[in-house]
C-alpha cells in the first residue's frame, strides 16, 4: 500500500492565540496514521483569508504533501473564510468530495447543509476543507477516505491509477 503524505492546517482564531487547545488537528492526525499514512506538515493559523491562502499555496507548491486537510472556518460566521481562501488557492475544483461529505453528514445532522466546505487541486496536492469540530472533521474525513488513494494516484499519474477505473468501491 502506498503511503500518502498529509498536511493538516487548523484554522482558528482562539487556537492560534493559545486560548484553546487544538482538538481537531490531533484527531485528524490520529485518523490519518490509523490508515497507515503519514502527517508531514502541521500548522495552526487564525481565521485570516490571506494567511490561510498563503499556507495553502506554499504547501501545494512545495509538493511535500499529497493531501492537505484544513479543519475549521467552513461555517456561516463572518470570520469563517476557509472556503474563500481555498478557492483562491486551488487551480481546479473537486466538488464531488465536498458533496459526498455533506451527504454523509446529512445522515447525522441537518446542520450539515450549513457547511460551506470545498475541495480542490493545486498542482499535485488535493486540498480538502473539513469542519472545525473533532467529531465533524473525523466524520467528514472517514466519508471520503476510501477514494483518497485513487485520487492521489490520479494526481501523480501513477501507473496504478488506470487500474481503479470502473472498479466499484466496497460497501461500508
Amino acid at each position: 500500500m502506498r503511503s500518502i503524505r498529509f498536511g493538516i492546517l487548523t484554522i482558528s482564531d482562539r487556537t492560534s492565540r493559545g486560548e484553546r487547545p487544538d482538538a481537531s488537528g490531533p484527531a485528524l492526525e490520529e485518523a490519518v496514521k490509523g490508515h497507515g499514512w503519514q502527517v508531514v506538515k502541521k500548522a495552526i493559523v487564525p481565521d485570516d483569508l490571506i494567511e490561510i491562502q498563503q499556507v495553502l499555496i506554499a504547501w501545494g507548491d512545495a509538493a511535500e504533501v499529497d493531501i492537505l486537510l484544513t479543519t475549521g472556518g467552513t461555517g456561516f460566521s463572518p470570520r469563517d473564510v476557509t472556503p474563500e481562501a481555498t478557492l483562491g488557492a486551488v487551480e481546479r475544483l473537486a466538488p464531488g468530495l465536498a458533496e459526498a461529505m455533506r451527504l454523509a453528514s446529512l445522515r447525522v445532522t441537518p446542520h450539515a447543509m450549513l457547511s460551506r466546505a470545498v475541495a480542490g487541486i493545486r498542482k499535485q496536492t488535493l486540498i480538502i476543507n473539513l469542519p472545525g469540530s473533532p467529531r465533524g472533521a473525523l466524520e467528514n474525513f472517514e466519508s471520503i477516505v476510501e477514494v483518497l488513494p485513487h485520487a492521489v494516484d490520479l494526481l501523480t499519474s501513477a501507473p496504478s491509477a488506470e487500474a481503479g477505473h470502473g472498479k466499484q468501491p466496497s460497501a461500508n
